[in-house]
């Protein structure tokens, strides 16, 4: 008796693709709907670190970037003292939390502490401690230092300026929004520490790269896996802070 062919790809253990449905998501254009919003949306539908976000607990897909930044350079260690500018949504926190064990979950290791700030009020996090607050306030170091009972082993920003759409200026935006963060870094962290923060690759960067090289014993430059092949974001990373500089000693 003639055997009945398989459906291409049935019961073979087929992970090529080959002989398998299309499963991309297309997303019909609805009347009033802008092309950009269709080409949005239908890149959320699609992308994996959306989905696997929203399986895990994530309150977004950044907290990926977050976490292989961390995978590489181990900086959220068990004990240390963060500090998240620009937290929301949150999903750097979230990492931050279980990372640095800040609800004192991994027996016999330090309990650290996640301190997350953001002009706009966010939905509370187990573990973090949040505040609704501009990092660029005069005493806003002093308010952290205050909250955190002292200096931050971390201090990290996801943080991006409004958009304008004209790509220069957007880039000149972001960079000096780093270098505002920067400078806090300098203000709050403890000697060793590190900063992590998202720039766009522009040419406009380098003055913060030498800034960060005066400060630190290591500046580098990665974008993670989790950052869109499409986008011009990148990420600094800069470890072993100097410290600050000492106050000018006045003349005998």
């Amino acid at each position: 008796m003639a055997k009945t062919p398989k459906k291409p790809g049935a019961g073979s253990g087929n992970t090529s693709g080959r002989g398998q449905r299309d499963l991309t998501v297309k997303v019909k254009t609805a009347r009033g709907r802008k092309m950009s919003s269709k080409l949005w949306l239908e890149r959320q539908l699609n992308d994996p670190y959306v989905k696997r976000a929203k399986a895990e607990g994530y309150r977004g897909r950044a907290a990926y970037k977050i976490i292989e930044l961390d995978d590489k350079f181990r900086f959220l260690v068990p004990g240390a003292r963060v500090v998240d500018l620009g937290c929301a949504p949150g999903g750097w926190c979230q990492v931050a939390v279980a990372r640095v064990n800040a609800l004192g979950a991994k027996s016999g290791k330090a309990q650290g502490s996640v301190l997350g700030v953001d002009l706009q009020e966010v939905e509370p996090i187990a573990g973090a401690e949040i505040h609704q607050l501009d990092f660029m306030e005069d005493d806003a170091d002093l308010k952290v230092k205050d909250w955190l009972g002292g200096g931050a082993e971390v201090v990290m920003s996801d943080m991006a300026a409004s958009a304008s759409g004209h790509k220069q200026t957007d880039h000149l935006r972001i960079i000096a929004l780093c270098e505002a963060a920067a400078y806090f870094a300098f203000d709050v962290l403890e000697p060793g520490g590190t900063f992590v923060a998202k720039v766009l690759a522009g040419g406009a960067e380098g003055s913060l790269q030498q800034l960060l090289k005066q400060k630190f014993e290591k500046v580098q430059n990665v974008k993670p896996p989790a950052s869109r092949s499409d986008s011009s974001e990148k990420f600094v990373v800069a470890t072993g802070y100097k410290g600050r500089d000492e106050e000018a000693r006045p003349e005998a």
